[in-house]
């Protein structure tokens, strides 16, 4: 991840600063996030449900990429829609100024 970056992919220019040492989380890395045990008679968290809502976030985090990845394609498919209209255009233009 760069240092001024809002998500994990590429730096877009955003404005969040983030340190070179700060790195975007991973769905698998959530799963397999453990944290220890609460020690007998003291205060703490359930495991159990530390894991359920880890699991949950790491469900979003799943769509949040694959929504990304989806985005990216469609991005490039448009693209390349543009670039070939844009030369159509060009080669018209060209062949009208060739017949005069």
């Amino acid at each position: 991840m760069n240092a001024k970056s809002q998500g994990p992919g590429p730096s877009t220019g955003g404005t969040t600063y983030r340190s070179t040492s700060y790195t975007g989380l991973l769905p698998w890395q959530v799963r397999e996030r453990r944290f220890p045990p609460t020690g007998f008679g003291r205060r703490g968290l359930n495991p159990d449900d530390v894991y359920a809502f880890l699991d949950r976030v790491a469900v979003d985090m799943a769509a949040v990429y694959a929504a990304l990845a989806e985005s990216r394609r469609e991005t490039a498919r448009i693209k390349a829609g543009l670039r070939r209209w844009q030369t159509d255009q060009a080669r018209a233009r060209n062949e009208r100024g060739q017949a005069r």
